[in-house]
């Protein structure tokens, strides 16, 4: 899962809200989730508002263009829902299953430290971007960028208690 996270990673961002749709309030939301799962009927999610968070109960979700559409309980009309186009949509942490064995959620790798077997150091993962067969961690340190894929002949260990990374990278990708 694409995400971002604050408040001591208890946050996931699942998604941007990024139109309104119809009078009634419905929202165009680009999501960074995996599957539509998580803007279930009844989930709760918290806007990121200028003003302040606000939590909001999705009433229905559909698939739209390169996006979602999303009515919320708490809106009815299109004035309601304008002051939140922009804000990030977060999901409780506590909400999400827990990743299978050797799966994790990407705000747990982003900012790990990344060593290769031998020990070097090769910068922090950063970013992430999906392929399609693989994920790609995008590793930096400074203005250096490293591309490490998520295979397992790649990654060796991960340690997220010990915020590291452990790498076996093949020839030529240092």
């Amino acid at each position: 899962m694409s995400s971002k996270s604050d408040s001591g990673n208890r946050r996931i961002a699942i998604g941007k809200i990024i139109g309104t749709h119809g009078l009634k309030g419905g929202a165009r939301v680009y999501s960074w989730a995996e599957s539509m799962d998580s803007f279930e009927k009844g989930t709760q999610l918290t806007a990121a508002a200028p003003g302040g968070d606000i939590v909001l109960t999705v009433q229905s979700a559909a698939p739209h263009k390169k996006g979602l559409l999303l009515t919320f309980k708490e809106v009815g009309h299109i004035n309601t829902l304008e002051p939140l186009v922009g804000s990030e949509l977060f999901v409780d942490r506590d909400d999400l299953p827990e990743p299978e064995d050797g799966s994790y959620y990407w705000v747990d790798i982003i900012g790990l430290r990344v060593e290769t077997v031998d020990g070097v150091f090769l910068g922090m993962v950063d970013s992430i971007f999906p392929t399609g067969s693989n994920d790609v961690y995008v590793v930096k340190d400074g203005k250096k960028e490293i591309l490490v894929p998520a295979l397992a002949s790649v990654l060796k260990e991960i340690d997220l208690d010990q915020g590291t990374m452990v790498v076996d990278l093949p020839e030529g990708l240092l």
